[in-house]
């Protein structure tokens, strides 16, 4: 077997591990102290802290970054001495252009903010604003430097760093609220983030220049005789993904513009609330193996070595066959869990109101919601230009369905009409992805969608019936805690017994997602 052929069918299983590690910690550290943060913030300040400011930030973050990290992912950086520097040199050049864009971006997002909601520089709300939009600036001052270290896979870093990062936003953020009580929240929330940016950047700035094989100059690599000497290829396939970004953006974060828009710091706070709850296994689980998956794929699909067609396919169905069996797992279980997990984490006051709802159709939205990230990370992996300009007019058309279903769907079920409406965008996804695919491997056996289905999903159909009878039958919400033993013993009985048939009927399948190699970074 070919180096090459080694390479490819290791990298997935090495890269998803260390990136599952980055998003346990960096996702679990604040799971933790969102359960505290809930219980000592009004509804109002809540909204502030997990919907509003985060989306600003995320916004700016996004559209200045996102286009840059895709595109220089399928560069190359040789590890052959000389050429290394130079081509790290030749990304770098592209890199660094997340900071003007992202320096207009953030200034315009500032200003866009204080006129849209008539704010004076001496609000509070205000100061906040201008305070992240500090701390993004900061956090792309790294930006180049990220880029460079995940094409090296330097994944290690970025578990660290990353870490580092969350504790500190969340240790600045609880000493805030616990000692400086009298303090505005939202320049609480705004500090806490500076603290994260501070982090990032001392940590990869840190290590490249005290630990890396890179001199000042190739980190920042312009000088007056050459300042327009650049890969203009990389550059033009970074501006094609900035522009699907803004799309993408429309997608990903539309319910929480149309959210901040048209509805009460209420319902902003019961959907801050469920997205950060149930989107936890997506953000721990589905966001790294979609990094993974699409690093992989863009690899493979750029190399040659023997049986190429094959080996992407097989990927791929191992990939999809992964994230749907975690997401019908989900779907079987979460539902009639969902009241009793909102009550346990947050209390009484959020479980009988909307949020326990509102994570259960969630829990159906995730299995849709893990299908799209893995399908378009193999169209974005592998996809031509003109494939990825034909791919970027179909997001805009998916934009403005997915933006008009959200304002009808708000208005007639509030945060659940919002899941509802994420839910019909994905599926449009989902059927423009598989389109894709059936092209790629038409006239080829290499793949089958009906090999991406687990065996023994029917029986994770019959738990779901069960553990919703159970939840009907024994839970009652007076008496809690006595009657949530026997329901949750139900489920766990159905969870075992699920898990040994699923085991059984794909032995060979879960022996290789267990069985990572070891390597060095």
């Amino acid at each position: 077997m070919s180096r090459a052929l080694v390479d490819h069918s290791t990298s997935l299983s090495r890269t998803f591990k260390y990136l599952l590690a980055t998003q346990f910690l960096s996702r679990g550290i604040p799971f933790v102290f969102n359960s505290w943060i809930v219980r000592h913030l009004t509804e109002a300040d809540y909204a502030i802290y997990a919907v509003q400011f985060h989306l600003f930030v995320t916004c700016v973050l996004f559209l200045s970054r996102e286009g840059f990290r895709r595109a220089c992912m399928r560069a190359d950086i040789k590890c052959d001495g000389a050429s290394r520097e130079e081509n790290a040199a030749k990304l770098l050049k592209v890199a660094w252009l997340t900071l003007p864009l992202g320096i207009f971006i953030t200034i315009g997002a500032c200003f866009f903010v204080l006129w849209w909601q008539g704010l004076s520089y001496s609000n509070p709300y205000a100061q906040a604003i201008f305070i992240n939009g500090f701390a993004c600036v900061l956090e792309l001052l790294a930006e180049p430097l990220y880029i460079l270290s995940q094409n090296l896979l330097l994944l290690r870093l970025r578990l660290v760093v990353e870490t580092v990062a969350t504790f500190s936003r969340c240790f600045t953020m609880c000493i805030l609220i616990v000692k400086q009580y009298e303090m505005e929240k939202g320049i609480v929330f705004a500090l806490s983030q500076v603290a994260y940016a501070a982090s990032l950047f001392l940590g990869y700035w840190g290590y490249f220049l005290l630990f890396g094989a890179f001199k000042t100059s190739d980190l920042f690599p312009f000088r007056l005789g050459n300042m327009m000497s650049y890969d203009k290829q990389l550059a033009n396939m970074c501006t094609l993904f900035t522009f699907q970004s803004f799309r993408k953006l429309l997608l990903q974060e539309g319910e929480k513009m149309v959210l901040v828009w048209l509805d009460t710091p209420y319902n902003q706070a019961v959907y801050g609330l469920v997205d950060k709850l149930g989107s936890l296994v997506v953000r721990m689980v589905f966001l790294p193996f979609e990094e993974s998956s699409y690093a992989t794929f863009a690899r493979s699909a750029s190399g040659h070595y023997p049986q190429k067609s094959k080996k992407i396919g097989n990927s791929l169905a191992e990939a999809l066959k992964l994230v749907l069996l975690i997401g019908l797992v989900f779907m079987a279980f979460g539902p009639s869990y969902s009241y009793s997990l909102v009550r346990l984490l947050y209390g009484q006051k959020w479980s009988d109101g909307e949020a326990s709802t509102a994570l259960r159709y969630y829990c159906l939205y995730v299995v849709v919601l893990a299908m799209n990230g893995t399908s378009e990370a193999f169209l974005h992996g592998v996809a031509t230009e003109d494939q990825l300009k034909r791919s970027n007019d179909s997001l805009l058309v998916f934009s403005v369905i997915y933006i008009v279903m959200n304002v009808i769907l708000i208005q007639s079920a509030g945060s659940v009409g919002l899941i509802l409406a994420n839910s019909l965008n994905m599926i449009l996804r989902i059927i423009y992805s598989a389109i894709f695919i059936k092209h790629y491997f038409q006239g080829s056996t290499s793949f089958s969608f009906r090999s991406c289905l687990p065996s023994g999903w029917p029986i994770l159909l019959v738990s779901g019936v069960t553990t919703l009878f159970s939840e009907r039958i024994f839970l009652d919400r007076q008496d809690f805690w006595a009657t949530f033993l026997i329901h949750f013993s139900v489920g766990l009985t159905c969870f075992c017994i699920s898990s040994i048939v699923i085991y059984r009927r794909e032995r060979s399948f879960i022996y290789k997602i267990i069985r990572f190699r070891d390597h060095k970074d």
